[in-house]
């Protein structure tokens, strides 16, 4: 049987801790790092980057943490994957070539290409999510550091892991398992206690990052290396696992994975053991991320103190509305929204005070430039009294909008580029299975009714909440089997509407995952046209979540009286 396969991840996104490629060489044990830099969001950004300069389109920090980290990663043997290669692997690519050559190091380099697609007029990126098998690719041509452009997050632990094992495009239940323990690892600290609900249980200041002891069946360990801070337990796991997620079925170009069928195991301190994940075959359709500059978006947040807070926010609306009616350049759209984070007799001038937020957009920048900061700063001697605001009125700035499409997988050309400079097109992953909804698995019994008391749905739930494009996702899970036979009746679509009022209106989907006690939401269209375009006070639902815990429900006394809510 082949060993067990250590991969760690040392980045969740563009900008993450810097000294994490280190640290993860230097903590323990490691057989591949990998790096996830590329959100919906940093494509727009490379974008934007690849305008100025050609060649440029690829996460630069990456190269400064292979700066100092490069020869660690030979010494020890550690395979580095990453997706920095952005819009530009092959740029990417070509740098760390440079880098070795210049510090001494002898790597072999490979790169994954084939993931830019045709762009739509009107648009500034397109790229295909391409799975595993081009880092397969690199790494049985014994590349030592293989960058990539736009791959899903889990194919930087899928590509390694069937590598490794020699797993065929049809090991549907080990690659689905390696699916899973990827989205554990994409998003770093958050597996280990980081962004946590329960948070207050353990030391998470600088929780140290993941790891997966894969197995050759597809199995997995998650953990971390010893001594680093935070926790891995049971609800660090599940809370990643409903991270951005759906339904029972978790589609990508390599597998789609049944989350409904994975099982979770505290396999010992600091150990969450992760198997019996079933998989099928991935559906035929590629998706490809589309990026576009939306408009012109401008922003003021008036301070509002003291008494009369509603009167003077109607106030300053009508005088900014008739300021824009003077001007004749009223934007396209104009928010408003009143955040009432003022208390009565408050101790402090910060905490007397509500914050009024202004939005503004167009397709012209002049509309949302000089006529509305001019509109802000003339209001400052004859508004409100105590009229000030959070930052100088700008001149406005660009936002993006994303966007999802699907192609025949069949019609993307999946290359991997190996160390000696040849060229070897990955097979498309078929046969495919057609995506169809999962039937609704059986709820458990309720309990019986007993006595409650009304208080905050996280005394008893964790959560955490998302963003895929404009939509917007809300995992719920608790920790025991009683308190799972409430939340699944208790938490229907009904009640999160009557709990979270900005989602009246939306299709909002609930799936039912028994086997994490979990529920996950899909509010559809949330955040507008996705985190880019800011159209939310949190534009990628990051705290919908917390809010969601903050609502009070009538709770049985039993289960606030259970161990694992008085832990």
């Amino acid at each position: 049987m082949t060993r067990p396969l250590r991969i760690g991840n040392a980045s969740g996104f563009y900008g993450d801790r810097f000294d994490a490629v280190r640290d993860m060489l230097t903590d323990g044990p490691l057989d591949v790092l990998t790096g996830d830099y590329l959100a919906e969001l940093t494509m727009l950004i490379l974008g934007r980057s690849r305008l100025k300069d050609p060649k440029r389109g690829y996460a630069t920090t990456f190269l400064r943490q292979l700066e100092e980290s490069l020869g660690l990663a030979h010494e020890r043997g550690v395979k580095i994957v990453a997706n920095a290669g952005g819009l530009n692997p092959a740029g990417l690519a070509d740098a760390v070539r440079e880098l070795a050559d210049r510090t001494g190091v002898p790597v072999r380099v490979a790169h994954v290409e084939g993931d830019s697609r045709p762009v739509p007029d009107g648009f500034l990126t397109a790229n295909a999510y391409l799975g595993g098998g081009g880092i397969a690719a690199c790494l049985r041509a014994g590349a030592d550091v293989v960058v990539t452009g736009r791959v899903t997050d889990a194919a930087l632990v899928t590509g390694p892991a069937a590598a490794h094992f020699g797993w065929r495009p049809d090991a549907h239940d080990a690659l689905a398992g390696a699916v899973v323990a990827g989205h554990v690892l994409e998003c770093g600290t958050q597996a280990t206690g980081g962004n946590y609900a329960f948070f207050g249980d353990h030391d998470v200041r600088r929780p140290g990052f993941p790891l997966a002891e894969i197995h050759e069946d597809g199995s997995s360990v998650i953990t971390k290396h010893d001594g680093t801070g935070g926790v891995v337990d049971l609800g660090t796991v599940t809370a990643q696992l409903l991270y951005e997620t759906g339904g029972a079925r978790y589609p990508g170009p390599d597998v789609t994975a049944r989350l409904d069928t994975v099982r979770l195991t505290q396999d010992g301190p600091g150990r969450v053991r992760i198997d019996g994940v079933r998989g099928e075959a991935p559906p035929p359709t590629l998706k490809v991320g589309l990026n576009r500059l939306g408009g012109w978006r401008n922003e003021v947040v008036f301070v509002l103190t003291g008494l009369d807070i509603e009167a003077k926010s109607r106030l300053v609306r009508a005088q900014f509305a008739d300021a824009l009616d003077r001007a004749g350049s009223k934007p396209e759209e104009v928010r408003w929204e009143l955040a009432r984070t003022d208390r009565a007799d408050a101790a402090t001038e910060e905490t007397a005070s509500a914050l009024l937020r202004l939005v503004v957009r167009d397709p012209d920048p002049e509309a949302v430039g000089r006529a509305v900061s001019g509109a802000a700063v003339e209001l400052a001697l004859g508004s409100y009294p105590g009229f000030h605001v959070t930052a100088p009125p700008g001149k406005g700035a660009p936002y993006g909008v994303f966007e999802a499409a699907y192609v025949p997988a069949g019609e993307v050309e999946h290359v991997a580029v190996l160390p000696d400079g040849s060229r070897e097109t990955v097979p498309a992953a078929g046969p495919y299975r057609e995506l169809a909804e999962v039937a609704e698995p059986a709820l458990p019994d309720p309990l019986p009714a007993g006595p409650t008391r009304t208080v905050p749905l996280g005394h008893v739930a964790g959560a955490r909440s998302g963003d895929k494009g404009g939509d917007a996702n809300v995992g719920v899970w608790v920790r025991s089997d009683d308190a799972w036979r409430w939340l699944a009746h208790e938490l229907t679509v009904a009640r999160f509407g009557e709990l979270l009022p900005e989602t009246a209106g939306l299709t909002v989907v609930r799936h039912v995952l028994p086997r994490l006690r979990a529920l996950n939401f899909v509010v559809h269209g949330l955040l507008g046209e996705g985190v880019a375009a800011q159209a939310r006070f949190d534009p990628q639902a990051k705290a919908v979540g917390e809010w969601l815990r903050s609502r009070h429900v009538p709770v049985p006394v039993q289960l606030l009286d259970a161990p694992e809510v008085n832990a």
